[in-house]
């Protein structure tokens, strides 16, 4: 996830969810159909990423202290080699939420993951899934078709990518972790920005449980459909796998109360699982969910989205 120069998506999961090339000025993109109807899907789920997981539920308790909502996906990132953590992954059990890793190989060559170097690691990983028991959500190399992580577009190629995505389900569906749900995470469209369709990345429909997409309201005019329509459209192309909004949140100077609003709104009519919000005050671009409006706005939307589950 990179947030700056180059803001590309972050934490929002009320799951299964686009920012194509901005025309003219910069300004977003019209409006795309949503494409065909996603299959039966797993109840509305609403998720957050605060900083200080996965070592400390302090963040999730003051989040839903101010919002009213209990998340129902937690997430943490993961660098490579480090376990999993089946602590954190209980207290989120205990909370009735799910943890959603997104675990990042960095700086190491997937054509290695893939050829089973890395396999002593993996099967660890899975033995610590499997062990734990409860249900996992697994992203591995996120955002692949951006161009800031090693493993990425302009670093590594879409066929290396899917070479090592599919050996990690392999391992990981070789050890019976069967309570791992993959998430397939791409990035926002933005042609302007280099940022392609991610149909190319595709793993492949046995690979994948969830799409998970990542995106940013950065200006006022931007909307749900703009920002993430042309990627869902993209997506629909692959696959009617449920798709959630992985990362997302809203910049002050776009209006948060009202990109609320527009989310809430975008999930629901795009048929999508949720969110995931990044709650995170980053590089002085600050994404929390703070102040009395975005607050009351979040509160209200969630309550009347979430309604018997809430």
């Amino acid at each position: 996830m990179v947030i700056g120069a180059a803001v590309v998506t972050v934490a929002a999961i009320a799951v299964v969810g686009t920012l194509q090339g901005r025309a003219g000025d910069g300004g977003p993109a019209s409006p795309t159909s949503a494409g065909p109807a996603a299959p039966h899907k797993p109840r509305t789920l609403l998720g957050v990423y605060v900083p200080g997981v996965p070592q400390s539920w302090a963040g999730i308790r003051t989040f839903t202290a101010t919002t009213g909502v209990k998340p129902g996906v937690v997430v943490y990132y993961s660098g490579w080699r480090e376990p999993f953590q089946a602590r954190f992954a209980a207290i989120a059990a205990e909370h009735d939420a799910t943890p959603l890793v997104h675990i990042d190989p960095t700086g190491v060559d997937l054509s290695a993951i893939a050829s089973g170097r890395y396999d002593s690691y993996l099967r660890s990983y899975a033995s610590a899934v499997k062990a734990y028991g409860g249900s996992v959500i697994i992203s591995f190399a996120p955002e692949m078709n951006g161009y800031w992580y090693s493993w990425a577009h302009r670093h590594t190629s879409p066929a290396v990518y899917i070479a090592a995505w599919r050996h990690v389900v392999t391992v990981f569906r070789a050890a019976d972790a069967e309570n791992v749900t993959w998430l397939w995470t791409v990035n926002v469209i933005d042609s302007k920005r280099g940022i392609p369709s991610p149909a190319r990345w595709w793993p492949g429909s046995s690979y994948v449980t969830w799409v998970g997409i990542d995106g940013y309201y950065l200006k006022p005019s931007w909307t749900f459909a703009s920002l993430f329509g042309p990627t869902i459209k993209a997506v629909r192309g692959q696959t009617l796998a449920p798709i959630m909004i992985s990362e997302t949140a809203a910049m002050p100077a776009a209006g948060k109360p009202a990109k609320i609003v527009d989310l809430f709104a975008g999930v629901r009519k795009y048929g999508l699982l949720g969110f995931i919000w990044f709650d995170v005050n980053k590089d002085h671009q600050d994404w929390r969910l703070i102040g009395r409006a975005a607050t009351a706005a979040y509160r209200r939307s969630a309550h009347a989205y979430l309604g018997p589950q809430l």
